[in-house]
């Protein structure tokens, strides 16, 4: 049962990317909130047969606190019918931290996951290309696979980056790594045709952590990929629309003085709605109806959103929860901790300027990085031998990773 159980939940982890792009509609949702159903429905009898439970780290812990503060804000919500329907989102979204701490045992495991997400994100970067070669028209700027937001997709794709050069080192199969590699190009080019703003100073974080990982393995190949960048730059520049590139370079001026597309007077109005219920909030699900704004609407900042809703109390327990990644961040080492380093901050630089609590992709990159902190404390050999901080050598094995753990050991 378990076996199913984990097929599952890397088939969760592969959908999460691209999951908007397959709606089936009421009662199902998209692909990934039926997966992850499925998911929560063979996850129970498998538990229930074993009779054993992990015992839950600082993380999981937090989230459940999370949760459970937004299930009281029930008591004083002003839409109840909103937070019901954002109580249960949340639910479907949190419940993969629990998920992967429970079911993932090794770091072959946490590897599998992350080549998971990296297809997703390919898949979401093909769906996206495909979106500007099927649709592209005079005066038209921004392309997102269908059923996607450009925000949601920039940061979706984002996140990948890291993981897949990640990947490229510890890869010992050509084709894998092939895939990880390609990823780094396709990724960032499907960022640069959502034109956000927000998703491409993110991806220019992501390619320098992913930069770095790959120059401690593999400084010649870089090296390479740096000579390769301006006959690149110059075949994007005649593909792309140049529209796309102007709203892009409008970037320093939207920070110096720009309204951030609107955002500012969302931020005015939801500052408003915070100050009317500090402590508690206004209850989950809630921001738009107490900052009076329209009901397509989001608050456009995680933080925000969050202290709206839920109050001083949530905003905390969301700190404590980020605290704690960066605590799981700590007790890794070598290219695995560079790693969720740069994924996390990709997420937080994102999260200025979007609402990113209720993507299951958030969640999942906690979950990720729960993960790396409990078997760096509990298999360092596996995990570094699965992540090693230098190349593989021609046989498959380990090299400057071994013997870096050896001499460690040694002394």
């Amino acid at each position: 049962m378990r076996r199913i159980v984990w097929v599952l939940l890397l088939l969760f982890a592969f959908t999460i990317p691209w999951e908007y792009s397959l709606d089936l509609g009421e009662p199902l949702g998209n692909i990934a909130r039926l997966v992850g159903l499925l998911l929560l429905l063979a996850a129970i009898p498998a538990l229930l047969q074993t009779r054993r439970l992990r015992v839950p780290g600082p993380m999981q812990a937090m989230v459940l606190a999370f949760y459970l503060w937004f299930c009281c804000t029930y008591f004083w919500t002003i839409e109840p019918l909103a937070t019901l329907a954002r109580l249960r989102g949340y639910f479907q979204e949190m419940m993969v931290v629990w998920l992967v701490w429970e079911f993932a045992e090794s770091a072959g495991d946490l590897r599998a996951l992350l080549r998971a997400y990296v297809a997703g994100a390919w898949v979401l970067a093909i769906l996206t290309v495909a979106n500007f070669a099927a649709t592209a028209v005079a005066g038209q700027i921004r392309f997102v696979a269908e059923g996607q937001d450009p925000n949601d997709v920039a940061r979706f794709l984002d996140l990948a980056l890291p993981m897949a050069a990640l990947l490229v080192n510890s890869e010992r199969k050509r084709p894998w790594r092939i895939l990880a590699a390609g990823y780094l190009l396709a990724g960032f080019v499907a960022v640069l045709l959502t034109a956000s703003r927000g998703g491409f100073i993110a991806a220019l974080a992501a390619l320098a952590g992913s930069g770095v990982l790959l120059a401690r393995a593999h400084p010649r190949r870089v090296l390479a990929a740096t000579l390769a960048l301006p006959p690149i730059a110059a075949l994007l520049w005649f593909i792309v629309p140049h529209g796309t590139f102007e709203r892009l370079a409008t970037i320093a001026e939207q920070l110096q003085g720009g309204d951030l597309n609107l955002r500012r007077n969302i931020w005015v109005a939801g500052w408003h709605a915070f100050v009317q219920a500090p402590f508690f909030g206004t209850g989950a699900g809630t921001f738009v109806s107490a900052s009076g704004l329209g009901p397509l609407d989001t608050a456009h900042n995680t933080a925000l959103s969050i202290a709206v809703s839920g109050g001083l109390c949530a905003l905390f327990l969301a700190s404590v929860i980020v605290a704690a990644a960066l605590w799981s961040i700590s007790r890794t080492r070598g290219p695995i901790r560079w790693t969720m380093v740069t994924a996390l901050l990709v997420w937080l630089i994102t999260s200025l300027v979007d609402t990113v609590e209720e993507s299951r992709s958030t969640w999942l990159l906690l979950a990720l990085i729960a993960l790396a902190g409990r078997l760096a404390v509990e298999e360092p050999e596996d995990l570094a031998e699965c992540f090693p901080a230098g190349d593989l050598d021609s046989g498959g094995n380990v090299g400057a990773a071994r013997r870096d753990l050896e001499i460690s050991l040694l002394k």
